[in-house]
């Protein structure tokens, strides 16, 4: 790799780490084509960027940011990094779930969410049961619905109440309901 492509990868590497709201790193050592190439297809799936990046060009594009004191230690042997970008908890939960069916082929080293630091145990426990985006979505849309939804059922029941009423009084008069 001469100057000018490692320059292009440090640039393409700093752009991502820019637009990233979470990442989480994996060692992948001992992985064979296929696995990988599900892996990358699941990623792709969930709207993630898979990459499997020298540490120090990774190290170049974040020298000057904060980020590269706290993923400095995570940095070493071969990293691949998973960059989500619109919604935080989608990296993780790929993984999480490849990692159901390959146990022992990918580990996690660590994380990142919004500068954050997180261990393993954090971004399978914490990060990747978190509630997409999606999830989020249609939370807010019930909370706003549910007034809405209230009132409507105040306003029906005297009109149905009402109608019990009529109804009872026709059975109380012999009458059946039908």
């Amino acid at each position: 790799m001469d100057r000018n492509e490692k320059q292009a990868a440090i640039g393409e590497l700093k752009q991502r780490f820019d637009r990233m709201t979470s990442l989480v790193l994996l060692d992948y050592k001992g992985i064979n084509v296929e696995t990988v190439t599900k892996l990358r297809a699941e990623f792709r799936k969930a709207g993630v960027e898979y990459k499997v990046a020298k540490n120090t060009l990774v190290k170049q594009a974040l020298k000057g940011t904060k980020l590269l004191d706290v993923l400095s230690p995570h940095l070493r042997g071969m990293t691949a990094f998973a960059w989500s970008y619109e919604d935080p908890s989608a990296a993780a939960k790929v993984v999480k779930n490849f990692l159901r069916d390959n146990a022992g082929k990918v580990a996690i080293r660590g994380g990142v969410i919004e500068g954050t630091v997180l261990d393993a145990t954090a971004v399978t426990e914490q990060l990747a049961t978190m509630p997409g985006k999606d999830e989020l979505r249609a939370q807010l849309l019930a909370t706003m619905q549910a007034p809405m939804q209230q009132l409507v059922a105040l306003l029906a029941a005297p009109s149905q109440n009402f109608a019990y009423l009529l109804d009872a009084k026709h059975r109380e008069m012999g009458g059946t309901s039908e």
